[in-house]
């Protein structure tokens, strides 16, 4: 990991949302742009993991085709959650073929966030799909992964966008949000105070990774999904692709790379 690599992509959080990095990533194999490192927090460690384990942008969009909440998550309502993902922890398993960061074709860093010190944490070596799933807990909805006796919830308390893991490392980063900032109309009750000042803060701690991006790509469209919209999972696999598409043609960035 202190080795030095042409292009890096860093993806953040964002739930389903996050369906859009596979798209945005199809979209740069098309003209020929693959990362050298890659690094992810919450749904985007997953769609980095499996495409750093050798899977194409198409099947990662396969995989969550057909699949819902229900099945993905199990009712605890326990004091530190509401639901367990034990189920997409197996899912996600059976999956990937690297157990590993050591056996991944591309470097991959994920983040999470220490509960218990109340700190931003950067996964690179050992087991993989414990990071995945510590990176992905969002606090409250889900119990915290437990690794080595420290508790462990979404990288994107603190940190929703990666690129700062990834900047000294990169000659050039490209950086895919899928969470940008879109002020929807909404239902007031607890549910959505709850979850719209949740984003809020989430959106807040990615400005300074924005800036830091060479090439940002930000599909606006991304805004009118919820975080847990499954049944859009192939729209905004799409989104991701041909926004990503137009931004590659419209601001000349071959020239860039």
């Amino acid at each position: 990991m202190n080795a030095h690599y042409k292009i890096g992509v860093a993806l953040s959080g964002g739930g389903i949302k996050g369906l859009c990095h596979a798209g945005a990533l199809k979209a740069l194999e098309e003209y020929g742009i693959k990362p050298d490192i890659i690094a992810g927090v919450s749904a985007g460690a997953i769609v980095g993991a499996l495409y750093a384990d050798g899977y194409s942008p198409n099947e990662i969009g396969e995989f969550f085709k057909n699949i819902s909440f229900r099945q993905m998550t199990k009712i605890k309502v326990l004091d530190s959650g509401f639901f367990s993902i034990d189920e997409f922890e197996k899912f996600l398993s059976k999956k990937l073929k690297a157990k590993t960061f050591e056996k991944l074709s591309i470097p991959l860093k994920i983040v999470a966030t220490d509960l218990d010190k109340g700190k931003s944490v950067t996964f690179t070596h050992g087991s993989l799909i414990d990071k995945i799933i510590a990176s992905s807990s969002m606090p409250i909805l889900f119990m915290p992964k437990i690794i080595a006796g420290t508790h462990y919830v979404d990288g994107g308390v603190f940190k929703n966008f990666p690129v700062s893991t990834i900047r000294e490392d990169c000659d050039t980063i490209i950086g895919i949000n899928a969470s940008p900032m879109v002020t929807s109309e909404y239902k007031l009750n607890i549910k959505n105070i709850a979850m719209r000042s949740y984003h809020f803060m989430e959106k807040a701690n990615i400005l300074h990774d924005k800036e830091i991006c060479d090439i940002l790509i930000e599909p606006t469209d991304m805004g009118h999904f919820d975080t847990f919209s499954l049944d859009k999972s192939q729209e905004i696999f799409e989104v991701g692709y041909s926004s990503t598409k137009a931004i590659i043609e419209n601001n000349n960035i071959l020239s860039r790379i």
